[in-house]
Order: C-alpha cells, then sequence, then structure tokens
C-alpha cells in the first residue's frame, strides 16, 4: 500500500497512474476536495480572483482529459477547478483520498515508512510500503525581510484574494513574476498609483500572437538552442520591444534561461503611465521607501510579489536528499531518490510548456518503476541503477539557467520529456504474442 500527500493537480494524476496501474493507495488532502491551490475556497489556496492560467488550455491540459472545447484559451481558476473535479470523478478517484486531513509525519522505517495524520483533532498512523510526495510548490510564501521598517500594510501576493484591498492606496508592487505583474494590472483601476520594483530584467511575451495563444506557436521546427534563443529573442523584440521601453531593466540573460512573463496588459498599462517602473527597494522608513536609484516615494500598502519556496514540514529533509547549499532536493528527473525506491517526490518540477501532461508522464513512469519492483521484474532493478548513477544530473537541455532558488527545479522541456519517454519504454513489458488456437494452428498446415 502506498501514500499519496495532495489532491492537487499533480496528486491526482499520480492518483490516476497507481490506480490504473494496480497499485494500492491511499490520498491524503488538507482541504474537504481535490484541485489543490485551484480551489479558491479552499484556506490553503493562494489564488487570487482574477487568476488565470498563464499558459493555454491546449498545451497545460491532460491529453486524456481533453477541457470542453466552449472554455476559453486561457481559463479562469474557476474553470479548472470544474476541471479538476470532473477528471476525479471521471477517473475515480475521490474513494481513495482521506479529506479534511492534515499529514503530520512521515518517518522511515527499516522498511517502509510511518505517517502520522490527524483528521478532526483526532491523529492516526499508517504503515506504508512507499509515500508519493504531491504537496505541490506554490504553497509556502517566500517573504523576505524589508531593508527597514514598513509602518503601512505589508501583504504577500499568497495573502492577495481581490483588487478592492487596493481602494484609494497608494500601492508598491515588489516583484515582476507572473503573479506580480497580474496584481499589478489589477489594481490599475482601483488604487491611487500603481508603482512596480523589480531588481532584474524579464522577457515579456504577450498571451496571443496572430490570434493564437503564443505558446502553440513554434516548435514544428527543432531548431539548435542557441539559433533558436537568438530567433526567438528577435521576434520577442519584434512583438513588445525592450523592457526598457518601458521603463523596466532589460535582462542580462539570454532568452530562456529564466520563465519569462506571460502577460499581453502589464506593458500596455506601464506605456500609458497607469504603472509606474521602479527600482529595487534600497530602505523603508515609514510610509517612505528609497529606491537603488535614489528615488522616493511613499506608500500605504506594500505587496511582495516574490514567489514562493519549497516546503515540506512533514518530512526530515534529510529524507529528501536536500544539502542546505542547495535550491531544491538532489533527485533524479527531480523525482526519485537515489537511496529510497519506496519514496517518490512528485510536481516537484518547472518548465516552460510542460503543462499537466508532462506532469502525467512523469506520473506515469513513477507508477511503472513501482508495478516493476511489486512484480520482481529485472527492468526495475536497472532502472535503480541508473537513478544512483544519475541521481544529480540535470536535464536543462544546454540553457544556463539563473542561480536562483526559483530556477533549482527547472528543466528543459524536451530533454526531460524525452528521458521520461525512455524510461517508460525500458519499464514497459512488450505481451508475449499468445499462442494461435488449435483449431487455427491445424488449418494452417492443411494449407
Amino acid at each position: 500500500m502506498y501514500a499519496i500527500i495532495g489532491a492537487g493537480p499533480m496528486g491526482l494524476c499520480t492518483a490516476r497512474q497507481l490506480h490504473k496501474h494496480g497499485i494500492d493507495f491511499v490520498g491524503f488532502e488538507l482541504h474537504s476536495d481535490v484541485g489543490g491551490l485551484w480551489d479558491i475556497d479552499n484556506p490553503h489556496s493562494t489564488m487570487y480572483d482574477s487568476a488565470h492560467l498563464i499558459s493555454s488550455k491546449g498545451t497545460t491540459e491532460f491529453s486524456e482529459f481533453p477541457m470542453r472545447d466552449e472554455v476559453a484559451p486561457y481559463p479562469h481558476h474557476s474553470e479548472m477547478r470544474r476541471y479538476f473535479r470532473d477528471y476525479a470523478t471521471q477517473f475515480g478517484l475521490y474513494q481513495h483520498y482521506q479529506f479534511n486531513t492534515r499529514v503530520l509525519a512521515v518517518q522511515r522505517l527499516e522498511k517502509g515508512w510511518k505517517l502520522t495524520s490527524e483528521h478532526n483533532g483526532a491523529p492516526r498512523e499508517w504503515l506504508f510500503d512507499g509515500v508519493l510526495i504531491a504537496n505541490g510548490t506554490l504553497h509556502t510564501p517566500n517573504r523576505p525581510k524589508l531593508p527597514g521598517t514598513f509602518s503601512g500594510e505589508l501583504l504577500h501576493s499568497s495573502d492577495y484574494r481581490s483588487a478592492a484591498s487596493f481602494d484609494g492606496k497608494r500601492v508598491l508592487i515588489v516583484g515582476c513574476g507572473n503573479s506580480a505583474c497580474d496584481i499589478a494590472v489589477d489594481a490599475v483601476h482601483r488604487a491611487a498609483s500603481v508603482d512596480l520594483s523589480t531588481r532584474r530584467g524579464y522577457y515579456f511575451l504577450p498571451k496571443f500572437t496572430l490570434g493564437r495563444p503564443t505558446d502553440t506557436l513554434g516548435g514544428a521546427i527543432k531548431l539548435p538552442r542557441p539559433f533558436k534563443q537568438f530567433l526567438d529573442g528577435l521576434l520577442v523584440r519584434a512583438l513588445v520591444g525592450k523592457p526598457s521601453n518601458y521603463g523596466l531593466p532589460d535582462p542580462d540573460y539570454k532568452l530562456y534561461e529564466s520563465h519569462p512573463v506571460m502577460n499581453s496588459l502589464v506593458l500596455h498599462y506601464l506605456g500609458h503611465g497607469d504603472i509606474k517602473a521602479r527600482r529595487d527597494v534600497a530602505t523603508v522608513d515609514g510610509l517612505q521607501v528609497t529606491f537603488s536609484d535614489g528615488e522616493q516615494a511613499e506608500y500605504d500598502l506594500i505587496l511582495q510579489g516574490t514567489g514562493y519556496r519549497l516546503d515540506y514540514p512533514f518530512i526530515d529533509r534529510a529524507h529528501l536528499n536536500w544539502p542546505a547549499s542547495a535550491g531544491a532536493p538532489q533527485l533524479y528527473l527531480n523525482v526519485f531518490h537515489p537511496e529510497y525506491d519506496d519514496l517518490f517526490m512528485m510536481g516537484m518540477v518547472e518548465a516552460s510548456g510542460l503543462g499537466w501532461q508532462g506532469r502525467d508522464e512523469q506520473a506515469e513512469l513513477v507508477a511503472l518503476c513501482i508495478r516493476r519492483q511489486l512484480d520482481g521484474h529485472p527492468a526495475a532493478k536497472c532502472f535503480r541503477e541508473h537513478v544512483r548513477a544519475h541521481a544529480s544530473q540535470r536535464l536543462d537541455g544546454g540553457y544556463a539557467y539563473l542561480q536562483l532558488e526559483r530556477m533549482a527545479y527547472y528543466v528543459h522541456k524536451d530533454s526531460y520529456r524525452r528521458a521520461i519517454r525512455q524510461h517508460r519504454a525500458e519499464l514497459t513489458l512488450k505481451p508475449t504474442p499468445a499462442a494461435a488456437p488449435k483449431e487455427n494452428r491445424d488449418a494452417s498446415r492443411q494449407s
């Protein structure tokens, strides 16, 4: 029996794959329903009212469960909640989950794991042959300390729900990731003023190009990495110009070496003066903020769009092969532990265009690995030897990703999916052709 922690997108496709491969499991979910952060009514969700998918539905959906035709190319979070509930219903996953249940601890035994859960204040201990951790990467906010003391209202993007929070206020958004830019756009029509403070440069991509979602264009012809970076960089420059045209710093790295911002409106509002670009925060004193270029302004509200950090509070970090100096656990394919063949990190992976289908392929590989282990098949042993030999390998496709904590588990989509496909093929048993019925054999001899 195996444990799955989490009923968000990754937990659900993991449950689907274990079920499909005949592996017994119990799922644990802190909320009362599936969907993870995509259920805005989940008290632990970091969703906000205006949130939509950053990638388009066609590049994100599970291939065996497409989104409905009438769903917009970039669906609202309410559509995504319905999608995951329909997915769980379609594949009979609800019955496998313990809802309203917190996982308190996962402890290593001589063989297997002991999991302690809590439901309605009552603890319970479980024994499992293996554990699959799928509690997500976007639930514990990164809240860097401000350089000084701010006397106004301080929020993180995880606290944000509605643009009403900005009514009549002088607002500073710190950070320039996808959520920060979305929220800055929200604030434009409610706040007295909106400033956007950035520490480094970003590449900005429009959500639509030639009437189609931008992430659906290209890819038909595989180009060498340097040429693709150069060519796509020229295209981005032609479509939106340089960030410095809008008052933002230009990136000092090449395209695809960090996650780009998918937003069609933030540059529009910067260009119209509705959002003012600011440099990095140098000092804070009361309501006054001094920026690294010496400019100063006063604010009523600072919202930190500073991302999230990996957090697995129920298990000792030492069990995750996670050195203090590393930004993320050191696991093969961001999943497989070099020493434990019964602990799997599900969904700790980011890649432009990977989508949930790429994560479902990851889940299928894990299910196949477990299935072969349970069957005692030699292919499982060969795979484990490969994992131990390549645990520190990073499938970056040759891209020089920025040395940031949020990029520590970033991979190159094509390289990652190619490795997944190769291992899936190695672990998939080829069926032995069935012997022909006797009467057919006799008939062939007679002919």
